[in-house]
This record gives structure tokens, sequence and C-alpha cells, in this order.
């Protein structure tokens, strides 16, 4: 996980250094020399918050080849902000098609039922066909499910006038993710105490995500966090309209 995530921020989020960078030459990680505009250090933890929010990104300050690199985190300008997603769909579109999850199989019949959201409103299995669905299968102590949010709130933007339904499944009760929203929100329709669906659709890995196309069958799913994990749930979902 940690390597993975130190390959993660030198491939989506070093974008505007002051020095080439490559994953072959600095790795990112909780040894990694972080500091502000006053110099002052940030703990690993706090940077990596920053970063994940795709806001921020970081800029070599000392030389490349130093034996211990230091960076400074600066927050990007909208244009940089673009760009910075631009690379990563890019990069993205370059990779092989996630694995599918061991859960779901591609053309199957997914077999819907009724569902409760966190807010009162409901998915009705027989009402909302002949719509996409898009579930997402997450639990809040779930690092990689928690990283992914700010991209999936983006995915309901980006679809919030078409025919398409987002659903997050969580293993959490109502008062722990009610806490948890407050602080993170997360756009897609919430679905409390998901134990029950988890273990109907035997999911075992999280996050898990599946599209659903407005036939009713699978058309994509994967399990874990991937650099191109997302651009198949959108590219998936664009296909499928």
């Amino acid at each position: 996980m940690k390597k993975l995530f130190s390959l993660l921020l030198l491939i989506f989020s070093i974008s505007f250094t002051q020095a080439q960078v490559t994953s072959k030459t600095i790795k990112l990680d909780e040894k990694t020399i972080v500091k502000d505009e006053s110099g002052n250090i940030y703990p690993f933890n706090l940077w990596r918050k920053f970063m994940e929010t795709g806001q921020y990104s970081l800029k070599l300050i000392s030389d490349k080849d130093a034996l211990t690199p230091e960076f400074q985190l600066f927050q990007m300008t909208p244009d940089q902000i673009e760009e910075s997603k631009k690379q990563r769909s890019e990069y993205a579109s370059t990779l092989p098609k996630p694995s599918s999850s061991r859960s779901f199989r591609d053309g199957q019949k997914f077999r819907f039922e009724n569902m409760k959201y966190l807010n009162g409103n409901k998915f009705d299995s027989k009402t909302d066909t002949g719509k996409v669905v898009v579930l997402n299968f997450w639990f809040i102590n779930c690092p990689p499910c928690k990283k992914e949010i700010p991209e999936l709130n983006e995915l309901v933007e980006k679809y919030k006038d078409k025919n398409v339904i987002f659903i997050a499944i969580a293993l959490d009760d109502a008062y722990s993710l009610n806490k948890f929203l407050r602080m993170s929100p997360f756009n897609y329709n919430i679905v409390e105490d998901g134990t029950y669906y988890s273990q109907k659709y035997v999911v075992k890995s999280y996050p898990t995500h599946v599209v659903v196309g407005k036939d009713g069958k699978v058309k994509f799913s994967t399990s874990g966090l991937g650099p191109n994990t997302i651009y198949w749930v959108d590219k998936t979902i664009s296909a499928e309209l």
C-alpha cells in the first residue's frame, strides 16, 4: 500500500516541480521532508491529507540528487488543478482495464433490491429501471475508500442531469456516517448498515465499484483503488448513456 501510494503521488501530484522529478529518481513516503513556506516541516499524515484533496501539490526545493530531497507544499491554481486532472486522465487511459471484482461478472443480470438511503429517500427496483446505476461498497475506516471520494463526487456532478443513479453502500451505522459526512461530504446516495447487501453480493474487498447498464446487466466492476479505477467507472458510465 505504501509503495502504491508513493507511486500515485509521483504520477498524479508532482506536476509543477522546479526540477524534473520521476518515480525512478525520487520516492515519496513517510520519510519525505515536506515543508511549508516558512520552512516548517509537515508531518506525513498532514501533508498526505492536503495532497488527497487534489488541491495541493509539491515542488522540489532541494537538489534532486540530494541524499534527502526536500519539497514545499503549495496550493495549485485552478488552471494547475485542471492540468493535473488532464495528466491523470491521460495516464489512466494508457493502463489496462482493471481486473473485475470476484463478486460480479460482466454481462450478468444484477439482482436489484429496494434500498433506503440515509436521507430518507429510496431506490425502487421497479421504478428506477432503465437507468445506469453506479454502486460503491465502502466503509469509513477504509483509507482508499476515503481517498477516492473527491473524484467520485466529481462524477456525480458530471452526470447530475443524466439518467444515472449513484449508490454508496456503507458498512457503518447512521450515527457514524452523519458524523463523517459533516467533515467529508460524499454525494452518492448513502445506504447505511450495508452488511446485508455486502453479504448478498459476496463483497469482501473495499472499495468495490459496479456499473450496471440500462439493461440491468453488469458492465464493469472492480475492487480496490488503482490509478485508473475512476477513469474506467467514468468511461463505462459514458458508454452506457
